[in-house]
């Protein structure tokens, strides 16, 4: 098989990626450090019917973006983000769902010396099966240890790495001697493309109650703001009338006016034995509530040729 020429390769490339991206609304851009052949063509097979994986140098992936941005001037946004050892995940379904695959699709990898750390490295005491000679070594590393039936024993947690710290030569011999695999590498979602919008990947991990309690305390904040600032808005409306309401009963409270809402605050103030007769005349109804509620939800069990009955009535 004669391979083609370098000019008509770039050309293929091109018109590769901006089929891409006409044919897909929605993209990763992922970062692949530390991912191999191997694993990536395991990648590759897992999203299989699921979507389209492109790597590239970024000078050709940012040459064909600016080629194609007056059909599509949204790509803009992506140029400023494909910097560092960067490719793309097109797909057509749930972007929620497609990076669950690409979060399968990790490998545990050592902790090479020189790599710096994705997450913190901590060890907990344990013994490590490994013979006295072995003392200095840990002594270096300032690990408290003890001999223990002819072998070492750490006494201590040891937080050996921290993450974003360069993995030194030591800590890398001393966790590949306790057979530990601290790392995992595979695609990981830098930035999300969809339909012309770029947001940060941890907005896939918002839930249906997080938007609810946002939506909520933006409302509260602008209620807040309308009243502060004395704009009425829909927000803030129910606010102002519940205030007004308030200041209307305490105008009554202090002067002759009265109105039908207003009687029987009245009536309390004038005789405040009405307010205590009131209220220990709802206490017991409240108790007497509390078992009739408490009956409804266990009610008394039924024979069993008599299933049908009972149903219609917890429903009914």
């Amino acid at each position: 098989m004669v391979r083609e020429d370098k000019a008509t390769w770039k050309s293929n490339y091109f018109t590769r990626i901006i089929s891409l991206f006409e044919e897909y609304p929605k993209c990763f851009l992922v970062g692949v450090d530390n991912v191999g052949s191997k694993q990536m063509q395991e990648i590759r097979q897992a999203m299989r019917g699921h979507g389209e994986i492109l790597m590239g140098k970024n000078t050709m992936i940012r040459k064909a973006i600016r080629e194609y941005v007056q059909q599509n001037p949204h790509l803009e946004k992506l140029l400023q983000y494909i910097v560092g050892n960067v490719g793309f995940v097109f797909t057509n379904e749930d972007l929620t769902e497609i990076r669950k695959k690409l979060l399968e699709n990790k490998r545990g990898a050592p902790a090479k010396a020189g790599a710096i750390a994705p997450i913190d490295v901590k060890l907990e005491p344990q013994n490590t099966g490994m013979g006295p000679e072995k003392t200095s070594f840990f002594q270096a590393l300032q690990i408290p240890t003890k001999i223990s039936r002819g072998t070492i024993e750490i006494l201590n947690d040891v937080h050996l790495i921290k993450i974003g710290e360069k993995v030194g030569a030591s800590e890398s011999a001393l966790l590949n001697m306790l057979n530990i695999q601290p790392f995992s590498y595979g695609l990981v979602v830098q930035q999300v493309y969809d339909n012309g919008n770029i947001y940060s990947p941890d907005v896939l991990d918002m839930t249906t109650e997080d938007l609810r309690a946002r939506f909520q305390q933006g409302v509260a904040n602008i209620a807040s703001i309308s009243l502060e600032v004395n704009y009425p808005t829909k927000a803030s409306v129910p606010h102002s009338i519940v205030n007004a309401f308030k200041n209307l009963l305490s105008l009554a409270a202090e002067t002759d006016v009265n109105f039908k809402e207003a009687s029987q605050l009245k009536e309390y103030l004038a005789d405040p034995s009405k307010f205590a007769a009131a209220a220990s005349a709802a206490a017991p109804a409240a108790k007497a509530a509390a078992p009739a509620a408490e009956s409804k939800k266990k009610p008394e069990p039924e024979p069993e040729d008599s299933d049908e009955d009972f149903n219609m009535d917890i429903f009914g």
